[in-house]
């Protein structure tokens, strides 16, 4: 099991969606990813697709502009 970090900072809907499924198609099974953006519209674009994929949003930390999604791989 690995921890890996995504920055996605500066991308608009929908590159941090389709960069997320990207990525996580590359992670094993239990493999931890961060994923940084600041895009609004990653706070719905991203749980959605993890909704699709299986995968799991083990947490949503904002700070500021600045959103990290803490994914599980299934």
């Amino acid at each position: 099991m690995s921890e890996t970090t995504l920055d996605l900072l500066g991308l608009k809907c929908p590159l941090p969606a389709l960069k997320t499924r990207k990525a996580l198609k590359a992670r094993a099974s239990g493999d931890v990813m961060i994923v940084l953006c600041n895009d609004p519209m990653a706070e719905i674009d991203i749980p959605n697709l993890l909704r699709e994929t299986g995968d799991t949003l083990a947490d949503t930390m904002r700070e500021g502009a600045q959103i990290a999604f803490r994914i599980v791989k299934a």
